[in-house]
């Protein structure tokens, strides 16, 4: 059963999902969800999402943070602890195929909504939760946070520079890789249940996600012994691969190869370096790192990166400028591969999944707080067919 007026032609087109999560992971799991077609009802507790109020920057009186990732959703209000908001929610379950949910584990088995009794309930539900460390465990039940996973995971001690202190990645990839494993973990529970016609629960954590994230630094350790260490932008396995000053702004190489590397020399007109015995190999490069470093930002001193970027890819040459969020949103490719959806005063990061038949929609911008909770329960009190 759908509410919704104009029809979704997307690859998840039917799927009814409720989204009982916050913040950030759950969120963007189900906008991911919510683009390609599916019918996502999000359920907040009467004192909102906090996200609504991490700004500024707001729109209409809605933090930019919430904005980013609450796209093509119902917005509902329901107090679980209640036994109204319960009913609600199970009346919801009826005909869902998904719930996400990102509580401190134990909190729904205390209002009587735990997986157990949600599992017989509701037996083909697809129910996600995601948490700091799951529900059991040393760690289990207690809460997590994007930076303190960056933290603990090892993510903070291999970046940075060498002299340096661990350092934060400057935007909350644990929080948007949970979220991509959880849509990867709904998408394979729903092609089961083809198969077995029954639902499963998905336990999709922080800390796993971000231990999932240290390569190569997980394997080079299990190969050498040796802790990983911080390397500034350079990486740990392949040199060139470090960004570079030039004349005018930054340069990132990532020369992955012996041809690449011949390539390279001769764009910069110093094709001596490719039969340097110290930089023969990408083992050799490795070992003479500085004194490569010390003759490339020679080298690169009379260049400009964009240009000089744009002539290296077009000889096979991975290489970019090193550009700020302004620069890389008004650049020609992002308009090109249409990576920014406007709608008025809505404007945002489109989806990077490129589907040709059904391709992912802007039908509904964020919802206001509890913006259809009236709605929602008309439609449930209608007898249904």
């Amino acid at each position: 059963m759908t509410i919704t007026e104009q029809n979704s032609s997307g690859a998840l087109a039917g799927c009814k999902v409720i989204d009982l999560s916050r913040v950030l992971g759950g969120p963007y799991c189900t906008q991911i969800l919510g683009d390609h077609g599916a019918e996502v009802f999000k359920v907040e507790p009467p004192s909102g999402d906090e996200t609504r109020g991490w700004g500024p920057p707001f729109l209409d009186g809605t933090a930019s943070y919430f904005i980013g990732v609450n796209r093509n959703k119902y917005g509902l209000s329901l107090d679980l602890s209640q036994p109204d908001g319960q009913a609600f929610l199970k009346n919801l379950l009826q005909d869902a195929d998904v719930l996400v949910e990102n509580f401190k584990p134990g909190t729904l088995e205390k209002w009587g909504l735990g997986v157990d009794v949600l599992q017989a309930q509701f037996p083909r539900l697809v129910h996600c939760r995601i948490s700091g460390f799951g529900a059991d465990g040393p760690l289990g039940g207690l809460p997590g946070y994007d930076a303190c996973a960056q933290a603990m995971c090892g993510l903070m001690s291999v970046n940075g520079e060498g002299d340096g202190d661990p350092t934060r990645v400057g935007l909350p990839v644990v929080d948007m890789v949970t979220g991509l494993n959880a849509a990867l973990a709904i998408l394979l529970a729903i092609n089961e249940r083809h198969v077995s016609g029954k639902g499963q629960f998905l336990d999709i954590t922080l800390f796993d996600c971000a231990i999932s994230l240290l390569h190569p630094h997980a394997a080079n350790y299990f190969y050498s012994g040796k802790v990983p260490e911080r390397t500034g932008n350079a990486h740990p396995n392949i040199s060139p691969y470090d960004s570079f000053p030039t004349a005018e702004g930054e340069i990132f190489l990532a020369v992955g190869n012996n041809r690449q590397f011949e390539i390279m020399a001769g764009v910069l007109g110093c094709p001596e370096l490719a039969s340097d015995p110290r930089f023969g190999t990408n083992a050799d490069r490795l070992i003479n790192r500085a004194a490569l470093r010390a003759m490339l930002v020679q080298q690169l001193s009379g260049h400009v990166a964009a240009d000089l970027a744009q002539r290296l890819l077009q000889k096979g040459v991975p290489a970019a400028p090193v550009l700020n969020v302004e620069q890389l949103l008004q650049h020609p490719h992002t308009r090109h591969r249409n990576m920014v959806l406007e709608q008025g005063a809505y404007r945002a990061i489109a989806s990077p999944i490129k589907l040709s038949r059904t391709p992912a929609t802007l039908r509904r911008l964020p919802p206001d707080f509890s913006e259809h909770t009236e709605v929602v329960r008309a439609w449930l009190a209608k007898p249904q067919h």
